[in-house]
């Protein structure tokens, strides 16, 4: 079970999947399959965010732990998710946006 509060939980879904697609689709690059060609964040809990990642027609679920371990705050949820866009970057060679 989640300790983090499911109408917050909600929101930063909707936020990861309206406003940062391709983040999500750089990270299941990174960190599930370098052909993912579709990426839905679709949960996170202490221990890492969860992707339902499409390659080749198949989809999967696949959960990547949080760069800097488990975290306990909503702040942190930000916080990690931005260190794992980073560290995708890094991974594939694209240059990172610059984090308001």
């Amino acid at each position: 079970m989640s300790a983090f509060d499911p109408d917050v939980v909600q929101a930063i879904l909707r936020h990861m999947n309206g406003d940062h697609t391709d983040d999500n689709i750089l990270i299941a690059r990174a960190f599930v399959d370098p052909s993912a060609e579709a990426s839905v964040m679709t949960g996170y809990d202490a221990d890492g965010g969860t992707w339902e990642v499409t390659t080749s027609g198949s989809t999967r679920s696949a959960t990547v732990a949080w760069p800097n371990g488990p975290i306990a705050e909503r702040p942190d949820v930000r916080r990690e998710i931005v260190a794992l866009y980073d560290e995708a970057c890094a991974v594939l060679g694209v240059e990172p946006r610059p984090h308001a």
